[in-house]
């Protein structure tokens, strides 16, 4: 089961209490945007396995939105952080990095 705790109310919560909200930090495009820019956003994401930043929402505790980097074959969090933040915080990298050398930064 995985377990991501949650940055504002500290509390460590199972997914079953959570509601995922796909990719973090993804650059949006919408009105003015060009079709191929729109068609990008929408359906050409690369489906990674391995480290993989997320949005989630603590659906059934605060119901706070914040950030997980988490690898996707192996279920092991790296850490989880505030939604409003547009990059990975440096101590999520550094625990990235400590586990996974040869990790570089999409």
């Amino acid at each position: 089961m995985l377990l991501l705790e949650c940055p504002y109310c500290g509390v460590s919560a199972e997914e079953t209490e959570l509601s995922p909200g796909g990719e973090a930090h993804l650059k949006r495009f919408g009105p003015g945007s060009t079709d191929e820019q729109f068609e990008d956003y929408l359906f050409l994401r690369p489906n990674v396995k391995g480290v993989h930043f997320e949005r989630w929402r603590h659906a059934h505790g605060c119901g706070k939105w914040f950030l997980a980097a988490r690898d996707t074959a192996t279920l092991e969090v790296f850490g989880t952080y505030s939604a409003q933040t547009t990059e990975p915080p440096q101590h999520i990298l550094d625990a990235i990095r400590a586990k996974r050398p040869d990790w570089s930064q999409p």
